[in-house]
């Protein structure tokens, strides 16, 4: 099988990502739950936000920003559905 770049995914993930989070659907790795991120529960702080699963409390993910950067994980996260 032939192998490319990551440039490769320049067209797909612009897709991705320019859609409203908030509507995207989240599989939480804690419960398996999966909801709407706009239900998650956000705790913010100076150093950014995390989300966790309104249904058993786990992270999901969290944000941290600062100096024009974003730092975005999603470790808690098993999958995101978004709807094209």
């Amino acid at each position: 099988m032939q192998h490319f770049d990551g440039n490769l995914l320049a067209g797909p993930l612009a897709g991705v990502f320019a859609f409203d989070p908030t509507t995207a659907r989240a599989r939480c790795n804690g419960c398996g739950a999966v909801a709407e991120l706009a239900t998650a529960l956000v705790y913010r702080s100076a150093a950014g936000s995390v989300a966790r699963c309104r249904g058993c409390g786990a992270v999901l993910l969290t944000l941290v920003e600062g100096d024009g950067r974003m730092f975005l994980n999603l470790t808690g996260t098993g999958a995101i559905e978004i709807m094209t």
